[in-house]
């Protein structure tokens, strides 16, 4: 995963040199936005995905396994 980031800085800097070499100001803002902060966006949410599966399912496991430990816990008392 940080090679992807690598990955958006470089493309960042480039979309940035089109950027400035553009004729007016308005322009440069607009090709910073519709090459850069649009498609990039979008390219990181979607490759992100798998981690935000992982993380997601991680939280649930430790949410069960809390659950069944105090389960066991509270029959355990009520045994005693």
């Amino acid at each position: 995963m940080p090679f992807l980031y690598l990955i958006a800085i470089a493309w960042i800097f480039v979309v940035l040199m089109m950027a400035i070499t553009e004729s007016s100001f308005i322009a440069g803002v607009m090709t910073f936005i519709f090459y850069c902060i649009i498609p990039l966006s979008l390219v990181l949410y979607i490759l992100s995905s798998s981690a935000r599966k992982r993380k997601i399912l991680a939280e649930s496991e430790a949410k069960r396994t809390q659950i069944l430990n105090d389960n066991k816990e509270s029959t355990h008392a009520k045994s005693e």
